[in-house]
């Protein structure tokens, strides 16, 4: 069973950028599709990225396509989102978890595990 723990969250304006992390221990890393989802006050948690074990396959939900940017270093059990142009609606817990089997397009939260704590994500001027 893999561990996942997020980092990287913080404040920023309207328009910055933050790089989430997302580390793994445990289990086999190498071969987890791991997804991005956040939870926004009062929302349910949502899609946002995710991306396969062998990097050929990477979803992004509408919001995030062409501002975030997934990926992912087997070597160092990592994933990383970066995510630029952030709006004020970016702002939530962003949590990465293992997907069950290979990466699709719009999966539903149901589909992932071993959720890691979040990081808090906020955005306002």
């Amino acid at each position: 069973q893999v561990q996942l723990v997020e980092s990287g969250g913080g404040w920023v304006q309207p328009g910055g950028s933050l790089k989430l992390t997302c580390a793994a221990s445990g289990g086999t890393f190498s071969t987890l599709t791991i997804g991005w989802f956040r939870q926004g006050p009062g929302k349910e948690r949502e899609f946002v990225a995710t991306i396969d074990w062998q990097d050929r396959t990477i979803f992004y939900s509408d919001a995030a396509k062409g501002r975030f940017f997934i990926s992912r270093d087997n070597g160092k059990k990592m994933v990383y989102l970066q995510m630029n142009s952030l709006k004020n609606n970016d702002t939530g817990v962003y949590y990465c978890g293992e997907g069950s089997g290979m990466a699709i397009r719009n999966p539903p939260p149901g589909r992932y595990r071993d959720w890691g704590q979040g990081t808090q994500v906020s955005v306002s001027s």
